[in-house]
């Protein structure tokens, strides 16, 4: 690798940047945490500097335009669960995405034990 380009691209796996690059070292949001069902969705709000963004938080805003949950934020996203929950925190903390309140997630978890449960004896 003469080139400098090679130290930081892989010719099948793109370009190489670790995760606490993406968060400036950061492994928590600054607030209330994300729940890995959380829905949240873009305000249509500008950010107060839009130059501070990076490439992750304008796809970010992208996906939110239509509620999604934090889980698919990430899958789709392609980074750690964390990270995507540190850059959701920056978009929150600029007023740019907001989290949508989703039905207590202990009623939703009983019904689907519940269900699990029945299926369970059925067999």
């Amino acid at each position: 690798m003469s080139s400098s380009q090679g130290r930081w691209s892989d010719r099948d796996a793109g370009r190489v940047v670790r995760p606490y690059a993406l968060t400036r070292g950061r492994t928590r949001p600054q607030g209330a945490a994300f729940d890995l069902m959380a829905t949240v969705a873009a305000t249509g709000r500008a950010p107060s500097d839009a130059r501070r963004l990076t490439p992750e938080h304008r796809e970010i805003i992208k996906l939110c335009r239509a509620p999604v949950p934090v889980a698919d934020v990430a899958a789709d996203l392609g980074v750690p669960l964390g990270v995507v929950r540190v850059l959701l925190g920056d978009l929150r903390d600029e007023g740019v995405i907001t989290v949508i309140d989703t039905p207590s997630t202990g009623q939703v978890r009983e019904g689907v034990l519940r269900d699990v449960l029945n299926g369970l004896r059925a067999l």
